[in-house]
């Protein structure tokens, strides 16, 4: 190891290093914040301005992250945010946290980490330590960054250092946070995987070096694509069970109840969020480039997209039963977030739920208390109702995207509107206007005259 090298390493250890995070969203912001509360001089960059000025003035945009929290960071005069790319000459180890979503073609789109190794290209200096933690598929550290810093003359172990640890941050999760979640980090050569690991070892309590950058990509795109299959097999089995007659909650329940070899997962409108719907096509796409073609993922992928219209079609079933159709329909969407208590909105399934339900021409509002507003596929904002119970029996059926844990179920149920529950929110209550997902529905009334779209 040469003595920049060891300089590094002390600077390290002793937290007199200048660390940098690029992209200040849900990951890059709350590593920002655990560099600093470990006593870190942190540089964090993001282009969006309005960003930037939010965090001077303490005010937080991240569900994990509390004003008061980003304020008391601020206070210590360690985190200095911007949008100037030139401050990567002052850092000495920079953590890349930007977005990986799909293209059009559903076909990965690198172009922000290409661009963030444009700048380091203009701004980069000797001994960088360069870690990336967005999720991406196998062999993109090598190939969109060590390739290109290599083109400058730097040499990969010996003149920069290059690591990916993916990020793993579950928002709105209360109990596990950037500190104590184990994090997984591959090196290139022996000497990166030694400063990438003593870095997140001052500011995460369980680090997992691996073998090689490949390594710690995949292992990320394995627990998401996971998720993805056993969620796409119980919305299966949710459909199943709906054909059959059988409670697919009370299945679950039951079958959980074994304490080895069984893992419970839930039925829902869909998937969403920022790794389930995105990750598992990172990985077939890559795959294809090496003639391997996953059955299992496309499949499920497949299914997690087709819950939307599996909830339009259990709606239908549930106006047909008090003589009414979609069309014309007062329909409330309970929730729109894609997970709880949060306000992302980000692959939420309800919002294919919410254009569905337009194209087949129902009256369609939605109340969240936490996401506001969202736009739809055609450009108009749609704005979130006030909550209300005494104008909820206006609605011919209130259909559960989002189990919020502040919503009202009592007096929701008490409504006495048909409520279509996706989520099993209510399973606390048996009246016979309340229908789930994955169970048939029962016959409430006799009709004149039944219309399903």
């Amino acid at each position: 190891m040469n003595e920049e090298y060891e300089t590094l390493l002390s600077a390290i250890e002793n937290k007199k290093a200048v660390l940098g995070v690029v992209g200040l969203g849900y990951v890059g912001l709350p590593l920002a914040v655990e560099m600093v509360r470990q006593g870190f001089t942190v540089i964090g960059i993001d282009l969006d301005s309005d960003k930037i000025d939010r965090i001077y003035r303490g005010e937080s945009y991240i569900t994990d992250i509390s004003s008061e929290e980003l304020a008391a960071c601020m206070e210590t005069g360690r985190f200095k945010p911007t949008t100037d790319y030139s401050m990567i000459t002052v850092i000495d180890a920079v953590s890349i946290c930007v977005p990986t979503p799909l293209s059009e073609n559903q076909d990965p789109d690198t172009s922000y980490i290409t661009m963030v190794v444009d700048q380091l290209k203009r701004f980069m200096k000797p001994n960088l330590l360069i870690t990336l933690e967005s999720t991406t598929y196998p062999g993109t550290t090598e190939e969109l960054i060590q390739q290109q810093i290599e083109k400058l003359g730097y040499k990969v172990g010996q003149d920069f250092y290059l690591c990916f640890s993916p990020e793993r941050v579950d928002p709105s999760n209360s109990r596990f946070n950037t500190r104590n979640t184990p994090k997984v980090i591959g090196g290139t050569t022996d000497a990166c995987l030694k400063l990438g690991e003593a870095l997140y070892k001052q500011y995460v309590e369980t680090v997992v070096p691996v073998s090689n950058p490949k390594v710690a990509e995949m292992s990320k795109l394995l627990e998401n694509t996971f998720r993805s299959v056993n969620i796409a097999f119980v919305n299966e089995m949710a459909m199943m069970c709906d054909r059959m007659g059988i409670d697919i909650w009370e299945v679950i329940n039951a079958a959980a109840t074994k304490p080895f070899g069984f893992m419970p997962f839930y039925p829902g409108p869909g998937i969403g969020g920022h790794c389930i719907p995105l990750d598992p096509m990172y990985l077939s796409w890559k795959a294809k480039g090496f003639r391997f073609y996953s059955k299992f993922i496309e499949l499920a992928q497949s299914t997690n997209d087709n819950m939307p219209y599996y909830v339009i079609n259990k709606t239908a079933t549930i106006l047909n039963e008090y003589a009414k159709s979609i069309k014309r329909s007062n329909i409330l969407l309970l929730g729109m977030a894609y997970k709880p208590d949060i306000s992302d909105l980000r692959e939420s399934p309800g919002l294919e739920v919410y254009e569905q339900f337009k194209e087949n021409g129902a009256y369609v509002e939605y109340y969240d208390p936490y996401a506001n507003s969202f736009v739809d596929k055609h450009g108009t904002t749609i704005r979130s109702v006030e909550y209300d119970l005494t104008k909820f029996s206006r609605y011919d059926c209130i259909v559960l995207i989002t189990n919020h844990s502040n919503l009202d179920y009592h007096s929701i149920a008490s409504a006495g509107v048909p409520i279509l529950d996706t989520r099993n929110a209510f399973k606390a209550y048996a009246e016979p206007h309340i229908y789930k997902i994955g169970h048939s529905v029962q016959h409430v009334a006799e009709p004149d005259e039944a219309v399903l779209i």
